[in-house]
């Protein structure tokens, strides 16, 4: 037999008991601590001495029982119902027959309205240093939207406005809704697992979580600091419609687009058909009259350049330069006749007085041209008989133009 002093081995294990004991005897060193949950079950018999709840951690999914006594219960005003916030002064008890722990509580505190205004205020400006509210992270909603995600309550009237709204201005809008609960425990999971859906859906452009109005408790799970998170890092545009337009839950300032009502928010996410087709018109109209009106115009600008002289009689400056080469023409050829008649006759004259200057026209008339070979040996022409040496060679050039040689004694 064991001790529970022996270490545990595989040949000599702790019974369960021994386990479940130190198991209890380590718990049951625990002090008492404040916890704040939410109650999800309260069951309270009028003929019984302990009470049993049930808190749960709005932004996890995690529970634990709570004992307490009846009275505790019974002295709580208001009366403690499911879905209240509470603050819970209890010890960690174990216990040892189910092998199951639980919490003792001997004080039970309703979370007042002043608490969790208080809390949300300091949440909000939590998330808002890191930056979850600024305008720059706000994805634009797309003008229409192939598929929207609506998460809203079952049968609600929210969900009932959304459809009517967003169908009355765009009859062939696709919706597809995820009910969720929309207060209480579980609220925030739901509608995070509704929006992991969605923001996983290819043909979902838009997110809408919608919700009726209620008291501030009613809508606390939509400033949970959990759901605040899920749509700031969601890829998809979401649009937040929580209760009417007084109702500012931190959701509003998460989103990417607030809307007061969830029947504003049937109007923002899809266009008018009508408004649209209205400015399709205008449009056309529009551009109607600027087309024509830029006809005109250039009608008006061709019109002008046609009536400019050179368009309007485009061969009469060439026929007018034509003239005016011909006339330049006959000049150049008159003045070119000129000069050519004038050289002519001063090549006349020329030829005449070289004529009659030369020894040709001598010879014709019957003279002789008599030429002597000086003392020099150069040929001369004779014109005197005083000129020719004693014994010098003549040549006589007579009319036929024959050459001959005499002597002097010759000479007639």
């Amino acid at each position: 037999m064991t001790t529970d002093t022996e270490a545990s081995t595989a040949e000599k294990p702790w019974p369960v008991r021994t386990v479940a004991r130190k198991i209890g005897d380590w718990i049951h060193r625990l002090g008492a601590v404040w916890v704040e949950g939410q109650v999800t079950q309260v069951s309270s018999r009028p003929n019984t001495q302990t009470a049993f709840l049930t808190l749960r951690d709005p932004s996890a999914d995690v529970s634990m029982s709570v004992t307490c006594p009846n009275w505790l219960i019974r002295e709580m005003e208001p009366p403690l119902r499911e879905g209240a916030s509470v603050v819970v002064h209890a010890k960690p008890s174990y216990f040892f027959g189910r092998g199951t722990i639980s919490l003792r509580a001997d004080q039970i505190r309703a979370v007042g309205i002043g608490e969790l205004l208080a809390r949300i205020e300091r949440l909000k400006k939590l998330l808002a240093a890191e930056g979850l509210f600024s305008a720059q992270r706000k994805r634009p909603v797309p003008f229409l939207p192939k598929g929207v995600g609506l998460i809203t309550g079952r049968a609600s009237a929210a969900e009932r406005d959304v459809l009517a709204n967003a169908q009355r201005r765009w009859p062939h809008v696709r919706i597809k809704v995820l009910n969720s609960a929309v207060q209480g425990s579980q609220a925030v999971p739901q509608v995070m697992r509704a929006l992991r859906i969605f923001d996983a859906d290819p043909e979902i452009d838009v997110i809408v979580i919608a919700r009726g109005g209620g008291s501030v408790e009613d809508l606390l799970p939509f400033s949970d600091e959990a759901l605040c998170r899920a749509v700031s890092a969601a890829g998809t545009p979401v649009v937040s419609a929580i209760g009417h337009e007084p109702d500012t839950p931190l959701l509003d300032y998460v989103a990417d687009l607030r809307c007061s009502t969830p029947t504003d928010a049937g109007k923002r996410i899809v266009p008018d058909v009508r408004e649209e087709t209205e400015r399709v018109r205008q449009m056309r109209d529009r551009g109607r009259r600027a087309l024509h009106g830029w006809v005109d115009t250039q009608t008006r600008l061709l019109t002008q350049i046609r009536s400019r002289p050179a368009l309007a009689d485009p061969l009469g400056p060439v026929q007018r330069r034509q003239d005016d080469v011909d006339v330049h023409r006959e000049r150049a050829r008159r003045a070119m006749l000129s000069l050519l008649a004038k050289d002519q006759a001063e090549i006349a004259n020329s030829r005449a007085r070289l004529t009659a200057l030369g020894p040709a026209a001598t010879l014709a008339r019957g003279y002789a041209v008599v030429q002597f070979v000086d003392s020099a040996g150069n040929l001369q022409v004779l014109r005197s008989v005083s000129e020719v040496e004693a014994g010098a060679q003549l040549r006589v050039r007579v009319g036929d133009g024959a050459i001959g040689a005499v002597a002097e004694g010759e000479q007639g």
